[in-house]
């Protein structure tokens, strides 16, 4: 019996209701017991990078219509990561908890979950563990490759590249605005190795995706035909029974951690997964992604670490390519949504351009995974992204230049009396979960003006914020606990000697903090609403930002039934 008959079966006067308000196209034997499948899709034109994924749902449709299957078109929440202000980190938790009491209220026995901009496949993933019905992904793709006076453009990298020119005085505004137009090329998400990227990717790896499937551009065909087999595969899925926790296991988890590193993806991923396995109860710590990711090797050149696109790593072999370099680093038992191992699927893939994905002996940089610190400025923990970082201020000392806020950096950053040199070490806070609220992308501080006109490129950065995938720079974020939870980063002054050393792991102030108290401005807790709510039940980065009364799942069972 599928769980749909609840609703539909029966003679009685609900499973009329049930049956005739749907009865709008619909013939008589969609309610025969065959499976009812939800298309939760967050097609928006307020989200640009998912403003295709309503036609990739009609391609899902089609394919569970040929399996057997009743398609059901749901929009859910959507996130663009460009147009929502705040931050749309600020909204994940919401829409993950309005997706998985709309997969749970509905009569539905399956999922085929349509995600793309950064946000959406982490709160559709995180939806999806917590009511735990049969569910796979379909990732919208990556943009193809756009270009300015002959040179391919990164989304999202080349944007903060090409704005610190123009503070520098080496790029005429005019020029920076011509190249506008250029940037985004095709429907599809940021082509770089962001977090939309990163997470599509991701997905695949956790076992939540057709194999094969992720980091399709999203103009492909191929990514059409891959959406059709997914809405037949959903149908055996419900048949066999295989949900979220059968395929998202801590071996999966691991995976993912080693694919992080060997793609150089985003430290945004490190909240997220951890969000998603908070949902499933599986152990997963900040730690992990030291302890399993920080030996791998980088072995895409893709910016911002590198130089290719996205497009130019589909062309070179994709995702399967780059497993097969680091197979021995995975788990051979993780499942995916076929039933099959992740490792049975990786076949002989073939690494078609060594120029863009390396052999492991001819890596782009060793151990580069996430490095997770630890000190007196971060008890509960920070990250860094090495690969992302200049190798010479991976170990650094340099008096601190503090920021109470992100209008406080804007308002003092390019005052030319502002006492910073390069050996500084620009600390922005009140920009955790709570602090801002939300979490926002604003880690990776532009360099203040008079330091980009003497040729500075890079500095050392410390917040308590995140940065997006598609950004660069010696750069420590999501510090925990954050100012606004009475963390140490409070209690730093300017001119406070700051000690970076990550090899050694380590994020230290020398100062006694002990005897000083917090610093409060720019932050003040929300008087009402999601936000308010946000404030007082959300968690710390270290532990994926979640809402407290979020963590682990319910269930698909409705609490109580309409009468």
């Amino acid at each position: 019996m599928t769980r749909s008959s609840q609703w539909y079966g029966g003679s009685d006067r609900n499973a009329y209701i049930h049956r005739a308000w749907m009865r709008r196209g619909l013939p008589e034997h969609a309610f025969d017991g065959r499976p009812h499948i939800a298309i939760a899709n967050t097609a928006s034109d307020l989200t640009p990078c998912n403003m295709h994924l309503d036609e990739v749902a009609e391609h899902v449709k089609r394919g569970v219509w040929e399996a057997g299957g009743v398609p059901l078109n749901l929009p859910v929440v959507s996130l663009g990561e460009t147009q929502v202000r705040p931050t749309a980190m600020l909204w994940r938790n919401l829409a993950a908890m309005a997706i998985e009491e709309m997969l749970r209220a509905n009569p539905i026995d399956g999922v085929v979950l349509l995600g793309g901009c950064d946000k959406t496949i982490p709160a559709l993933l995180m939806a999806g563990a917590s009511v735990d019905l049969p569910a796979v992904v379909v990732p919208g793709g990556p943009m193809l490759t756009g270009h300015f006076r002959g040179v391919a453009l990164g989304c999202g990298t080349d944007v903060w590249a090409l704005s610190e020119e123009v503070r520098a005085g080496t790029l005429s505004q005019v020029e920076f605005l011509r190249s506008e137009s250029s940037m985004i090329r095709s429907k599809g998400h940021c082509n770089t190795m962001g977090t939309a990227s990163t997470m599509g990717l991701l997905a695949e790896v956790l076992g939540m995706t057709l194999p094969g499937l992720a980091g399709t551009p999203a103009p492909d065909g191929r990514l059409l035909e891959g959406a059709h087999e997914t809405g037949r595969l959903i149908v055996d899925m419900i048949a066999a029974g295989r949900r979220p926790s059968q395929v998202m296991t801590r071996g999966s988890f691991l995976n993912a951690v080693v694919a992080l590193a060997a793609l150089g993806g985003s430290t945004n991923a490190v909240v997220h997964l951890l969000a998603i396995a908070g949902r499933l109860g599986v152990e997963l710590t900040q730690d992990d992604f030291d302890r399993y990711g920080s030996g791998v090797p980088l072995l895409v050149d893709l910016q911002p670490a590198g130089r290719f696109l996205m497009d130019d790593l589909y062309r070179a072999g994709g995702l399967h390519a780059v497993l097969n370099e680091v197979r021995d680093l995975l788990d051979p038992a993780a499942l995916t949504v076929t039933g099959r191992p992740l490792v049975e699927h990786l076949g002989e893939a073939t690494v078609h351009d060594r120029e863009v994905i390396r052999p492991r002996d001819k890596s782009l940089r060793e151990n580069a995974g996430i490095a997770v610190l630890y000190g007196n400025l971060a008890p509960d923990g920070a990250v860094i992204k090495p690969a992302a970082a200049s190798p010479e201020l991976l170990r650094h000392r340099g008096p601190a230049v503090v920021f109470d806020s992100i209008e406080d950096l804007h308002a003092r950053l390019d005052d030319p009396d502002l006492e910073v040199t390069a050996d500084s070490v620009l600390i922005l806070r009140g920009c955790g979960p709570k602090g801002y609220p939300g979490m926002p992308e604003v880690s990776n501080m532009p360099l203040p003006a008079k330091l980009l006109a003497q040729g500075v490129r890079d500095m050392v950065r410390v917040c308590d914020g995140r940065m997006s995938g598609t950004a660069y720079g010696t750069v420590v974020l999501h510090v925990a606990p954050e100012a606004a939870a009475g963390g140490p980063l409070a209690k730093v002054r300017t001119g406070d000697m700051i000690v970076l050393d990550v090899p050694g792991r380590r994020i230290d102030v020398e100062a006694d903090l002990s005897t000083r108290e917090p610093v409060t401005t720019g932050f003040a807790a929300p008087a009402r609403g999601w936000e308010r709510l946000y404030v007082d039940t959300v968690q710390q980065a270290n532990i994926g930002a979640d809402l407290d009364f979020l963590i682990g799942s319910s269930g698909d069972r409705v609490a109580r039934e309409s009468h």
